[in-house]
């Protein structure tokens, strides 16, 4: 039996957004594989200390070391580990989920170096990462994308009499929230009847700020902080447009699953969101940070329903591709 360690971020039960540590590690145990995972501890300098220790304390039983890789502070946790690894001779893998990773490959380029070139290989949930991983001249690098479990996701199609959007993510700068309030009033300002649900944790402080914008501008929005994946599943049955409003992005799970119910995907044309949407054939791609072009958006989805239709059968068929039973096959093969 391969046993795994997974380093990352296992916040959800301190009121994060649950992260692919805990839904990836959870998978890899169904298919027989022994997986221990670090580290749930909330104070950033004790959660290091925790994965060192659990690199330390297993590094003789295990086969691999998975790292949940990003391009904040959290690069750094990384960086260590994989070091540690190193020192011990075990196999490690960086998953490299974050959005702004090639610009780190460009603004620490020697411990970049270090941390990814000396890995067995690199994972990339995205071809966009793997490109630009690729141009950086790193080719170790191999793509095996996020995953849903598609039989958690019931198809709907959706009528658009009144636009209902729906913004699912945790509340973060880079997501740049305060774009959905700035589109919900540029509807009402049109004359359309339209209704917001953001669904997400606190971030960094920009789920008080959001709220306090949409009260600036005098528009009414549902903040249900956040949610359990089925609970919001449950919730999206009532809106009928998803908006991804993000200034940075690889491959969000949360697109994926909302291209898996039927809703028609508008999202901002950044990082990964190309490779993942085709513009007007499973989803709409706009400018980053422009309102405008999100409203322009919504107003064609509304005048060509037949076609939004085919668009959303296209975009679920496009992600029945990204469902376990058929990503896990990568894995296993990597891993055994």
């Amino acid at each position: 039996m391969t046993k795994l360690l997974y380093i990352g971020n296992k916040l959800s039960q301190n009121g994060k957004t649950q992260t692919t540590i805990e839904t990836l590690s959870a998978l890899l145990g169904q298919e027989g594989f022994e997986v221990i995972s670090a580290s749930e501890k909330q104070n950033k300098i004790i959660r290091l200390w925790d994965m060192l220790w659990h690199v330390l304390k297993y590094r003789r039983s295990i086969d691999y070391v998975l790292i949940d890789t990003y391009s904040t502070f959290n690069f750094y946790y990384a960086y260590l580990v994989s070091q540690l690894c190193r020192c011990f001779k075990v196999p490690y893998i960086p998953i490299l989920h974050g959005g702004d990773l090639p610009k780190r490959l460009k603004t620490s380029p020697r411990l970049s170096k270090i941390l990814f070139k000396n890995a067995y290989t690199n994972v990339a949930p995205s071809l966009y990462t793997k490109a630009r991983f690729g141009v950086c001249g790193f080719k170790n690098v191999i793509c095996i994308p996020n995953t849903i479990e598609i039989e958690n996701y019931p198809f709907k199609p959706r009528l658009y009499k009144k636009i209902k959007l729906l913004w699912v993510r945790s509340f973060s700068k880079i997501y740049n929230p305060k774009l959905g309030i700035d589109i919900l009033k540029l509807l009402l300002e049109s004359g359309m009847e339209a209704d917001l649900c953001m669904v997400g944790p606190e971030g960094d402080g920009s789920l008080k700020e959001t709220k306090a914008y949409a009260k600036k501008k005098n528009v009414d929005v549902t903040f249900t902080g956040k949610l359990s994946k089925k609970d919001w599943v449950a919730l999206s049955e009532h809106y009928n447009v998803f908006i991804n409003t993000t200034m940075v992005d690889n491959m969000p799970v949360s697109v994926l699953e909302a291209m898996a119910l039927g809703l028609p995907v508008i999202t901002t044309h950044v990082g990964g969101m190309p490779y993942l949407i085709d513009n007007h054939v499973d989803g709409i791609l706009v400018k980053s940070n422009h309102s405008k072009g999100f409203v322009n958006a919504i107003q064609y989805l509304i005048n060509n329903q037949d076609d939004v239709n085919k668009m959303v059968q296209k975009a679920r068929m496009k992600v029945e591709h990204y469902d376990w039973q058929v990503v896990k096959k990568q894995w296993i093969s990597l891993l055994s």
